[in-house]
Formats: C-alpha cells, structure tokens, sequence
C-alpha cells in the first residue's frame, strides 16, 4: 500500500503574513474549500480567524494551544495580531492547497475564468508583492460580500463550484488514491482481525520526514513549509 500520512492528510507549518490588507488588518486570503475540511493547531502568537458560512459570519480568536477546524462551504481569512504560526491539517492529503480552494475576489473576477486564473496565479519567484496584491483582491470581494448580505454569499457559492468543475476529475482521483483507499484499509484489517488474521501486522513500521518537504511557499494565508511522503507527491 502506498505510504500516507495518517488518514491521508495533508501537513504544513504555516507563519501568517502580517502585512496589511485594504481594511487595516494584517494577514491572510480569505477563500473557500468545496470539498475539504481545514484544521488549525495554533503553535505561536495570538490572532483571530474569521468566518464567513451559511452559519453567517464568525470571527475566532486564535492562541497558542487552540485547536479550530471548519468544513468545506466556509470561507476563511486568518488575521495576524501577533506572530501567528499554525499548524495546518488539510483532508484529501492537503487537497485544499493542491486545487480546492476559491479566492473571494469580486464578482467580476470570479464570473470571468480566464480573469480568475490571471489574478489567483502567482509567478514564480521569491517576490511576495504578488501574494499582497492576490491577498489584497480577495480581500475587498470578501468585505463586498460580507456587506451584501447571504445572497451574495449563495452567488460566491455558486460562481465557485462552477469555477472548480473542469478539476473534479483530479480531485476524485487524489480523493479514491488517498483518504479513500486509507479508509478501505482500516476495513480490511478489521475484516482479517476477525478471521485471526495478523498478516497485516508484520507491516509495521516507522516512516520519518525530518524536514518539510517544501519551504517558503507563498501560501494563500502566508509562507508554507509542507510535509509531502512519497505517496502524495
């Protein structure tokens, strides 16, 4: 069986921008997960994350030793009060940073895919004025929509499942190879523990990943260092 982490999840250190964003407030990119839930384990520093559902809109404050996680269908913009570090735990082995994830840009943007692509695509480099000027975007769609009340957000909804669509395909297939297939496995032990069965049991092991994978990439709510075993990548 291919190696994962455990149940198939995605892992990344994340240190949240604290430039400013058009409202005054230093941090991240609020957008969407359609078909992931997000964990946050808050590791350093102090912060709020703020939410925006069908539940309405929510702002949560974050500190060292806070645990917080939300399902997909909740819009997210990590705010950075001071020094706030995470560690980040992303279903469907870290699908929300390899594709499932919306921008808020306004609606303009996001009812035009061709203008969406050029505004949510980063060009390759260290420069971070790009990630600002991405951040900065989403951000005035997100304080428009908040604005505008539960039908703009129906509409987000909307324009983002139509945005999404050409990659289900990909998403299905990271989805059956990881998290589902992980799933089947715990079912299939269980079946041979009931017949007796140890076999699986002489597969044990240790897998290490002494350091991230990848670091420094600008995420959407600040400079990732990503975990990827083997058989994600």
């Amino acid at each position: 069986m291919t190696s994962h982490l455990p149940g198939a999840i995605g892992v990344s250190r994340l240190s949240v921008y604290d430039t400013t964003a058009p409202d005054g407030l230093h941090g991240g990119t609020p957008h969407m997960h359609l078909t992931c839930s997000e964990g946050y384990v808050v590791i350093a520093g102090e912060g709020r994350v703020q939410t925006l559902s069908g539940e309405g809109y929510r702002e949560t404050p974050l500190q060292a030793g806070t645990v917080a996680w939300f399902r997909p269908g909740t819009i997210h913009r990590l705010v950075n009060d001071d020094g706030l570090q995470l560690v980040v735990l992303m279903q469907n082995s870290g699908l929300p940073e390899a594709g499932d994830a919306v921008l808020t840009f306004p609606v303009d943007t996001l009812g035009d895919p061709d203008a969406y692509r050029a505004a949510a695509t980063l060009p390759a480099g260290a420069d971070l004025a790009p990630a600002y000027r991405r951040r900065d975007l989403a951000v005035t769609g997100f304080l428009a929509m908040r604005a505008a009340g539960p039908g703009a957000f129906t509409e987000f909804c909307r324009a983002a499942a139509a945005l999404v669509a050409p990659r289900l395909g990909d998403w299905r297939q990271r989805w059956e190879t990881g998290a589902l297939e992980v799933a089947l496995e715990t079912g299939r032990q269980l079946d041979a523990l009931e017949k007796s069965d140890l076999t699986h049991l002489a597969g044990g092991g240790i897998e290490v990943l002494p350091q991230p994978t990848e670091s420094g990439k600008h995420g959407m709510c600040g400079l990732l260092s990503t975990y990827i075993p083997e058989g994600d990548q």
